[in-house]
């Protein structure tokens, strides 16, 4: 088997005494479709911005395809500052509440990381740009779902190992949703490399890989859909699922 792309192991994540993220431990594989599901509070999200850097690990270990960040005792090594901007183009991110650049076009918005961080010339990444736009139906039109849209373009623009999706869903009106989803369907049958935080439990079941179920900070399941949704090992998941269902 491949290295893995993403690999934690007893991540704990404290916001004072509130403890987050609780011994967390699991491996992501090149190729592999994992989303987290849980009840809201769970600790998903949290976990997301640890693997690419927007919250420092209380303890633990997370290696990004090779990038390590080590903590113990709530001091992270000195080498995490060094490693957020490696981690960070290894992992494209795409937010609930899409984050773009509202002064700017969608490809604007698209092209603007690999212009800066990247040095790419303008004009090699507006082509990559309008191709991306392309892949999630865009090049033609620009505005919810598809502000969600650009936001997965331009995460893609910056060519990452793994994508993160954070409830990419959970700000869109019902009839957007579907279109979303779609391009996120799309990606997974390419071969992408998905972490997704999500509420869908039809996708999780088409799409995933591998299911996660969370509940308060704690990753208590971790298995392929049809075990997860048809036969839990853990009442906490079998209860969560009843209630969704």
């Amino acid at each position: 088997m491949s290295e893995p792309v993403i690999h934690v192991r007893n991540l704990h994540k404290f916001f004072g005494r509130l403890h987050v993220l609780r011994d967390i431990s699991f491996d992501v594989y090149p190729r592999e479709v994992v989303v987290i599901i849980g009840r809201s509070g769970s600790g998903k999200s949290t976990l997301l911005r640890c693997l690419n850097c927007l919250e420092e690990p209380s303890s633990g270990e997370i290696i990004v395809d090779g990038i390590r960040v080590c903590a113990e005792d709530g001091h992270v090594e000195r080498a995490f500052r060094d490693a957020v901007r490696d981690i960070r183009l290894r992992t494209g991110m795409v937010f609930q509440d899409f984050n773009l650049f509202p002064h700017l076009t969608a490809l604007e918005n698209v092209i603007e990381a690999p212009v800066t961080v990247k040095n790419r010339p303008r004009e090699q990444a507006a082509r990559v740009g309008e191709t991306l736009l392309e892949k999630v139906g865009l090049l033609s039109k620009r505005s919810g779902g598809q502000k969600q849209r650009v936001a997965i373009a331009r995460a893609l623009a910056m060519e990452p190992k793994v994508m993160l999706f954070d409830e990419p869903t959970s700000a869109l009106d019902p009839e957007l949703i579907g279109e979303v989803l779609d391009v996120m369907k799309n990606l997974a049958r390419e071969g992408t490399t998905m972490i997704v935080v999500s509420h869908e439990m039809g996708f999780a079941r088409d799409v995933a890989d591998r299911v996660v179920y969370m509940d308060q900070g704690v990753l208590v399941e971790d298995g392929p859909p049809e075990q997860i949704f048809s036969k839990p090992t853990d009442p906490r998941t079998a209860r969560f699922l009843q209630k969704v269902h």
